[in-house]
């Protein structure tokens, strides 16, 4: 019996490629190329699966040209390269990978946080110029963390584990906003008390964003809400690129309306706001929260049994929707 074709969209480990070859006739694309909409649409005819990473975005267009598409497996836990609505109606199942790269993203995200209120960017870059003659009381001081308020805004896995390691590991008072309030056991068990986006902005020395990208949370922090801050607190986004008005941070940023931020995303990624690129106290990183070998092997390889579940079992592991069975 012939196998069925999928796409691979991006490279990706070639352990995972050699799992899929023994289940699908697969065209990869090891070379890495980003597929532009068109080049897209045109490596999906005569696929009825594709593997992709964030960067592919499956909207009508694509899906009108591909009507023989079944299931779209995303590599990342995002999936606002997806349009759900779209695939439904035209009976493609969407997934993603959540769970196997939480505790990782948690972990950079702490990472990032000390980066930035620790100054350890715009430090380096010191010392790297040749600027570091002699040691002063107030070279690079920084933002404390142990100790400090840290408001986390979206509270979904990875906000929690941020949460537990700020309450438990670094003594933090831990508040957080999010569209609904966690039940009083998860609160417990994060330490971490609900209050107002607004209260957060006020009150908390360190400002975490772990919130989905959608419509509805476009330029969750802009103008208005950079303005409600401390001007020493810190700003730190593992979310998605269009939480932050990046053109109205980098303003903050040069006025030191706030002390700091670090961002592991971007609007427009990986293009970065020019503006962003000439201050010296933001952290920047390319979108590698969840970038241990560990991690993403495991975030590639439920993604390519979401496509083996799917067409051997009939469903997949992680659905982001409901469509009709493949069996």
């Amino acid at each position: 019996m012939k196998k069925p074709a999928i796409l691979v969209a991006r490279a990706i480990f070639p352990e995972t490629l050699a799992y899929l070859s023994k289940h699908f006739e697969v065209e990869s694309n090891q070379a890495d190329e980003v597929l532009s909409p068109s080049e897209l649409s045109m490596r999906l005819q005569g696929k009825v699966g594709a593997l992709t990473t964030g960067s592919e975005r499956i909207d009508g267009a694509v899906l009108k040209v591909n009507p023989q598409l079944k299931i779209v497996a995303n590599m990342a836990v995002g999936f606002n390269n997806f349009d759900v609505p779209a695939m439904t109606a035209s009976g493609v199942l969407a997934s993603n990978t959540p769970d196997v790269l939480t505790e990782t993203t948690a972990d950079f995200g702490f990472a990032l946080l000390m980066a930035t209120a620790r100054r350890v960017t715009e430090s380096e870059h010191y010392l790297r110029a040749g600027h570091w003659q002699k040691w002063s009381y107030d070279m690079f001081a920084g933002a404390e963390v142990h100790g400090s308020t840290l408001g986390i805004i979206g509270m979904g896995r990875i906000g929690q584990g941020i949460a537990r390691r700020g309450a438990l590991g670094f003594g933090m008072k831990v508040i957080y906003h999010n569209r609904t309030q966690l039940s009083p056991q998860l609160e417990a068990e994060c330490k971490a008390t609900y209050v107002s986006k607004e209260t957060l902005l006020k009150t908390a020395d360190h400002v975490m964003l772990v919130v989905p990208y959608s419509a509805a949370s476009h330029h969750t922090i802009g103008a208005a809400e950079l303005a409600l801050m401390k001007p020493t607190a810190t700003l730190v986004n593992i979310a998605r690129g269009g939480i932050v008005d990046d053109a109205a941070l980098a303003k903050a940023l040069a006025a030191r309306q706030i002390a700091a931020a670090g961002l592991d995303v971007f609007e427009g990624e990986p293009t970065v706001h020019p503006d962003l690129l000439k201050v010296p106290n933001v952290v920047l990183t390319p979108h590698i929260a969840s970038a241990t070998t560990k991690t993403r092997l495991a975030m590639a390889q439920l993604a390519a049994d979401n496509l083996v579940s799917y067409f051997t079992k009939g469903h997949a592991l992680t659905p982001l929707n409901q469509v009709a069975s493949a069996s």
